[in-house]
């Protein structure tokens, strides 16, 4: 029980290292990854806003320019329109004010708020129409105005039309997103003004207003006279942000999730792969040792029985006759264990060449019959062979296959025990194949052997197997032997019940 663990500490050696030059780089390359999740929309603003940054640029210098050539005109007695040159309206129609004499006239009292810091400058005013921005209390218009004399008139500029003029500006270019341009206010800093509470509400306020708003995909403060504003992008159907990086999002995980479970799947099949040939060496290792015990005792028989003769210590002939066929039986033990070895090389090495023919089922059982009786005659053990009558013929390599057919006719007799053996061979048809069935009243086979005793050089750990000679080759080249016939070898055991071998051989189709 001992023997194994120098291949277990190396195996679990060896897949430490696989660890670490594989998974944990893996796993930094995968931190990275999350990473790069995490930040995917602040990376698709920077994109967006980005692409947008020159069209901003041209919208920003296109509009100013296109207020400056405004003129104002009066509708009716106390309004008052601001209109470009192809007489398109700009203004608020509740919006007209005039300011006279230190005092400010105007029906929109928000708006008569933020005109009393015009009132010190009213003298300053150009006479022609002019567009500017005023902010008082967190708010912000934009007026367009003219002095006469000692008094200023003007008027409110409307968002909408504003809206609509940016509209008209930004046609032609094409976007890859259905988006619209628009003027908001500047946000400012109200921490100075109105203590905590107030700072507190604005922060509150432009929370509530980033939450329920549409989210802006770039932006870019206009210059005076209109430093108030700012000229925005906003979509109109889904958020091309958060779209993008959840599309992104989604990509990356499972890319993610791929590359883990390639991950998984490479070193579970490294690991086993690594074990297997690991276990394998130490099948190698154990084969070549029972290989050089199994020569070295026929070897020394052979050796201790022609000593005898040469030096001529047998004066009976009965004696003599009895060593020479020890010697007999010796050589063709040596022989049959060097052939079996030099086989699995052939089969191995794809050198071995089957000559099929359509035979009757009879030729291959008599011949590994006639074979087995030979190498066990005069043992103590009953032995029966039934064969159906009106067997198909089958398309095989007749010595192979009886080869087969006597390796488990072998392997039953050794694993019999050593008295009251009973062995039963059986060819019969089932649908497209006849099988051939060698049955014992052995020591059986447990479960889980059953699938790895037809792997090279695995034998069955036991005190009888310990006991009985073999080299762990027979069941591996009969099931290569089987299968290269388009056959299959099946077993049925349970541990004191013996054991069934069935070759299963397809029907000749000539």
């Amino acid at each position: 029980m001992s023997r194994p663990a120098p291949v277990i500490l190396s195996f679990r050696r060896t897949f430490a290292l696989l660890i670490l030059l594989v998974v944990l780089p893996s796993a930094g390359l995968s931190g990275f990854g999350v990473v790069a999740i995490i930040n995917e929309r602040a990376a698709v603003e920077k994109r967006l806003e980005a692409a947008w940054r020159g069209t901003l640029a041209d919208l920003s210098a296109e509009v100013p320019r296109a207020l400056s050539r405004g003129r104002l005109e009066p509708v009716g007695n106390e309004r008052l329109a601001f209109l470009l040159p192809d007489d398109q309206e700009l203004s608020d129609p509740e919006g007209t004010f005039h300011v006279e004499n230190g005092l400010v006239r105007t029906k929109d009292p928000q708006l008569a708020e933020a005109l009393t810091a015009l009132v010190p400058e009213a003298a300053s005013l150009p006479t022609v129409p002019t567009v500017f921005s005023l902010a008082t209390g967190g708010r912000a218009v934009m007026v367009a105005a003219e002095r006469r004399g000692a008094s200023v008139r003007g008027v409110r500029l409307s968002g909408i039309a504003l809206d609509g003029l940016l509209s008209e500006k930004a046609q032609g270019r094409t976007t890859s997103e259905p988006v619209r341009f628009t003027l908001l206010p500047v946000p400012r800093d109200t921490a100075g003004e109105g203590g905590l509470v107030n700072r507190l509400m604005s922060e509150v306020a432009q929370a509530r207003q980033n939450a329920l708003g549409p989210p802006v995909l770039a932006e870019r403060v206009l210059s005076a006279p209109l430093q108030d504003f700012r000229l925005v992008v906003l979509p109109m159907g889904e958020d091309p942000v958060a779209s993008a990086s959840t599309r992104n999002r989604v990509v990356y995980g499972v890319l993610l999730g791929l590359f883990y479970l390639t991950l998984t799947f490479g070193v579970a099949y490294t690991g086993r792969v690594l074990y297997r040939e690991a276990r394998l060496s130490r099948m190698k290792t154990d084969f070549v040792s029972l290989v050089s015990h199994e020569l070295r005792t026929p070897l020394t028989s052979i050796r201790m029985f022609i000593e005898t003769l040469a030096l001529g210590r047998l004066k009976d002939p009965a004696q003599t006759q009895e060593v020479l066929d020890l010697l007999t039986k010796e050589t063709e033990r040596l022989s049959d264990l060097i052939e079996r070895v030099l086989d699995w090389a052939r089969i191995e090495s794809g050198r071995k060449v089957y000559q099929r023919d359509s035979l009757p089922v009879t030729d291959v059982v008599d011949a590994a019959v006639a074979a087995f009786r030979t190498q066990r005659l005069g043992d103590d053990m009953q032995f029966t062979v039934a064969v159906e009558d009106g067997l198909p013929k089958v398309d095989v390599d007749r010595v192979a296959l009886a080869g087969a057919l006597l390796n488990l006719l072998q392997n039953a007799y050794k694993y019999s025990g050593p008295t009251h053996r009973r062995i039963a061979l059986r060819a019969q048809r089932d649908g497209g194949y006849v099988n051939l069935s060698v049955e014992d009243n052995g020591v059986g086979i447990a479960r889980k052997d059953r699938k790895r005793i037809f792997e090279r050089f695995y034998r069955v750990d036991n005190l009888l197997t310990r006991k009985t000679e073999g080299s762990g080759l027979g069941l591996a080249i009969s099931k290569r032997i089987v299968d290269a016939h388009g056959g299959r070898i099946t077993v049925k055991s349970e541990p004191g019940q013996g054991s069934c071998f069935t070759l299963q051989l397809p029907v000749s189709r000539a």
